[in-house]
């Protein structure tokens, strides 16, 4: 009897549906902005990572085209063989530059650079700690790298103390790696607690700066700098596809980090060099993060200004606990949860449901951009005070 080999896929497929899993993407017809393009329809945009606007700044835009003018396209080959261009390196000096580090190491995206130097930070020998709440890329590296990996409750610095009291002397190497600002949830890490406890077990750590570069911090340069850890050991990893605009990642530390890193992780090695064009744009957006500061004021003065705004006008509302731009309303379940999304985008408003299996509990999640105005945040807080999309 002949069966089909990947019938398992449609089963698959009728299940997400079932769970209300099931996702397709939304095309945007214009340029980022705090106002986009939607299906045709203008809605004021707060599901953006682009947290200072930077995404569709012609200096960035010029930047770029300058590069393929000069450089072409692609950049033909890995770093090590035929990829490399000088604006690599100019880009990776401004990023460690920014995050007041010694070197730093351009990846061609921030997943990557997640996934190549956990695996080549720790191995079969080793011990990762992960807080339950990290991302994917930090989960997954954790995977690839063949280590014992050891969940900790989110947030939670006793429960990974007592995770390192159980666990630590059976393992070579232990990595504690966390989020710095976490995606789904707004919050941040105790990132000073974590580096006591690494000094006390003997622990390396690795903190995913990727919502907060650009974003946090008296000069932009991320959680590190604004719990007052600069200078401290610290693996740091980030992307330039948010506040800087671009697309990318990157890892920022010690000489030696950056130097063992370029021979043995494995992401960045065995692919294409970033382009010349997302090279030009990230450095382009680096200059701007020093030189404008402005942008990082104005994008906490909404943030702040529509916090208020929710507490005056929905005091009900609720609204898990944030440092960062990022702001979630958690919902009951997935039906009410895309019923919402639904009901925004229908008053003009476009903030994405998040679901599971990407958090444990339904939320609608709000990203603030410095190019926001007074009248959208107006505008946001009065769709949720519409009939229907809350119980506020």
């Amino acid at each position: 009897m002949v069966t089909d080999p990947y019938a398992w896929i449609e089963q698959s497929l009728v299940t997400l549906h079932k769970a209300d899993w099931y996702r397709s993407v939304q095309t945007l017809q214009s340029h980022p902005g705090a106002v986009v393009l939607l299906a045709g329809r203008e809605v004021i945009n707060f599901a953006s990572n682009d947290y200072l606007g930077l995404a569709g700044d012609e200096r960035l835009i010029a930047a770029a085209v300058t590069a393929t003018k000069n450089y072409g396209t692609g950049s033909t080959g890995s770093r090590l063989l035929s990829g490399h261009r000088e604006l690599h390196r100019e880009l990776e000096r401004a990023i460690a530059s920014l995050k007041q580090t010694e070197d730093a190491l351009v990846f061609s995206s921030g997943y990557l650079a997640n996934l190549g130097t956990l695996a080549a930070l720790v191995g079969k020998r080793d011990l990762v700690l992960s807080d339950e709440y990290n991302h994917s890329s930090l989960k997954n590296g954790a995977i690839l790298s063949g280590a014992a990996i050891v969940n900790y409750t989110h947030g939670d610095t006793e429960d990974l103390r007592c995770q390192l009291t159980q666990y630590r002397r059976q393992y070579r190497r232990c990595l504690i790696a966390t989020d710095s600002v976490f995606s789904m949830d707004g919050d941040l890490c105790p990132l000073p607690e974590l580096l006591s406890l690494a000094a006390e077990f003997n622990c390396m750590v690795l903190v995913d700066e990727a919502h907060a570069t650009g974003v946090l911090g008296a000069t932009g340069a991320g959680c590190v700098e604004h719990f007052g850890c600069t200078g401290h050991a610290i693996v740091q990893v980030g992307t330039l596809s948010k506040a800087l605009g671009s697309l990318g990642g990157y890892v920022a530390g010690s000489p030696t980090l950056i130097d063992f890193l370029r021979n043995r992780a494995a992401s960045w090695i065995y692919t294409t060099g970033l382009s010349p064009a997302d090279t030009a744009a990230a450095l382009a957006a680096v200059q701007i993060i020093q030189q404008e500061p402005e942008r990082r004021a104005q994008l906490h003065a909404n943030v702040d200004t529509l916090k208020q705004l929710i507490q005056k006008r929905l005091p009900k509302l609720k609204v898990l606990p944030s440092e960062s731009p990022i702001l979630c309303l958690p919902f009951g379940n997935v039906t009410d949860t895309l019923t919402a999304a639904q009901q925004l985008k229908a008053a003009g408003i476009f903030a994405p449901a998040i679901r599971p299996p990407t958090v444990p509990t339904s939320r609608i999640r709000i990203s603030v951009m410095a190019t926001h105005e007074f009248t959208h945040l107006q505008q946001l807080v009065e769709a949720f005070s519409l009939p229907g999309i809350g119980n506020w």
